[in-house]
């Protein structure tokens, strides 16, 4: 299997277990993404826009559904009055950890045929791979 293939294959099956996880957890992928984005630190808009790589209506309709189910709530920017920072409530935090352990324990999963040493080495480039294209840290280092 090619280069192309592997990754775009790759990206299909994580993406798959993701909405899997998402789903039993009762939100949606793009939730998900959102809350683990989150578990960081508050973000604005726009940085936000830019880490999750939305349009600003499409994370603006995506944020709103999340605060009416009473997971984000958006609060004043104390380093700019016209500004919001979107953050985890109580709820999101909890559900946030939740999630995110378990959506890392399925993914853990996928290469279990490797051995510790094939792992490391995968880890290994595919880090090299995101760092290299300046991919924003939308999951925590587990």
């Amino acid at each position: 299997m090619g280069i192309v293939t592997a990754l775009v294959r790759s990206t299909f099956l994580v993406n798959a277990v993701y909405s899997e996880s998402a789903r039993e957890y009762g939100i949606t992928m793009p939730q998900g993404q959102l809350l683990c984005v989150l578990m960081a630190r508050p973000y604005g808009m726009t940085e936000l826009g830019a880490v999750l790589r939305l349009a600003k209506s499409s994370l603006t309709g995506l944020v709103d559904r999340t605060e009416r189910n009473g997971l984000v709530r958006r609060e004043p920017d104390p380093r700019d009055t016209r500004a919001v920072l979107v953050a985890l409530t109580p709820e999101g935090k909890r559900l946030a950890a939740e999630f995110y352990a378990e959506t890392c324990r399925r993914i853990e999963q996928l290469p279990a045929g490797l051995d510790a040493a094939d792992r490391d080495r995968l880890a290994d480039l595919l880090g090299r791979v995101v760092t290299d294209n300046e991919v924003p840290p939308v999951f925590l280092d587990h």
